[in-house]
């Protein structure tokens, strides 16, 4: 495929945006739509509206990309002991208040340990956690009570960076999978020390591979803005080249020969003969590979 042939292929790549608070991540697709002049626009991972941080959007065919991505968080955040709250953070209802327990840096983080690893969270019950086809929080506001199961997530770093007694807040540093909420670690980290927690502020550093250096305001973003390449997100995955036959077939949707064979099931990227990103495959027991996702389909 030419320059000029490429260059006819419609916009697919990823905006990186610093959320800022107040905004939902719906309000950011919406405003990245008008700005850009794109409607096929989707976000990788909801933040609630007063949390700030990494917020990747896709753009063009890259929606159907997000599910390749990798999905560790990572955020820096506040929580607040001495409160219990109906949301988990310090937007919701106050429930209770008690005073907290005089801890010296060496007990915090012993009490954070029992929270790093694989482990069992409930979400908060204002999350979007789907309950029998509706988000959680659109019950809990209708005024449902909901005892949400709990689920296996993974924090495979929890750092404490700094904690106030005089003030209860403490400063954490956290690395988790995809599903974690940090609102649920602030609540039980405050029932195991018998006073309450509720998260105070959050900022998401790292989402699906891409980090606070790749990002940029959503107020600066414009028809000139450029978007990261999808080889760049998806340099953690194999990638197979094709020569010039084997581009055509292709375009045609025509499955091909692994060079070299990998395991079924595995997701592939494919470049062109020039070496530019050409779609998605994945990895058959037949040694073929099964198109996914094919930028420039033959008519």
């Amino acid at each position: 495929m030419s320059k000029a042939e490429t260059s006819c292929l419609p916009p697919c790549g990823f905006l990186i945006i610093d959320k800022p608070a107040g905004l939902t991540s719906h309000d950011c697709v919406a405003k990245a739509r008008r700005l850009l002049g794109m409607r096929r626009i989707g976000h990788g991972g909801t933040l609630d509206p007063e949390v700030t941080g990494v917020l990747p959007l896709a753009v063009g065919p890259a929606t159907r990309l997000l599910p390749y991505l990798d999905g560790t968080k990572a955020y820096n955040g506040a929580i607040q002991l001495g409160v219990r709250t109906s949301t988990d953070d310090l937007s919701g209802e106050v429930l209770e208040e008690a005073p907290w327990p005089v801890l010296s840096y060496a007990e915090l983080e012993q009490q954070l340990a029992a929270f790093q690893g694989v482990v069992q969270q409930r979400p908060p019950v204002v999350s979007a956690v789907h309950v029998d086809g509706e988000r959680a929080y659109a019950r809990t506001r209708r005024g449902e009570h909901l005892e949400l199961p709990k689920r296996t997530v993974s924090i495979e770093e929890l750092h404490l960076l700094n904690w106030d007694q005089t003030t209860g807040v403490m400063q954490l540093q956290l690395r988790c999978s995809a599903g974690t909420y940090v609102r649920s670690l602030a609540r039980d980290l405050g029932e195991r020390l018998g006073c309450g927690g509720a998260l105070k502020s959050l900022r998401r550093t790292l989402a699906l591979g891409f980090d606070l250096k790749q990002s940029c305001s959503l107020d600066s973003v414009d028809s000139n803005t450029v978007l990261v390449e999808p080889l760049e997100a998806l340099v953690h995955l194999p990638a197979q080249r094709l020569n010039a036959e084997q581009w055509l077939g292709w375009t045609r949707g025509q499955r091909l020969e692994l060079n070299p064979p990998i395991k079924a099931g595995q997701p592939l990227v494919i470049t062109r003969p020039d070496g530019s990103f050409a779609g998605m495959a994945r990895s058959r027991e037949d040694g073929l590979l099964q198109p996914k996702l094919v930028l420039d389909a033959a008519g």
